[in-house]
């Protein structure tokens, strides 16, 4: 198991947060809509947290895009 120091959560919670803030911003919704709507699909562990090394070097637009388009197609699927 990897243990994460401190610095490492923190820039993964504020990684986290600033793609849930700017995701909502994009669907035109409130940041506890968009934290509810990732939790339920578990994207926030699964996506933001698993691929944070790969995702953090990308722009901040790309990231909201990747977790919004992700979210919406894994809300379709759970609804099929």
């Amino acid at each position: 198991m990897l243990i994460m120091g401190k610095n490492d959560a923190f820039r993964k919670v504020h990684f986290a947060v600033m793609a849930i803030e700017n995701g909502a911003k994009k669907m035109h919704i409130s940041g506890t809509e968009m934290h509810d709507r990732l939790k339920k699909q578990d994207l926030i562990a699964q996506r933001l947290f698993r691929r944070y090394e790969e995702l953090h070097t990308q722009s901040l637009e790309y990231v909201t895009d990747d977790i919004v388009e992700t979210l919406t197609n894994w809300e379709n699927e759970s609804k099929k």
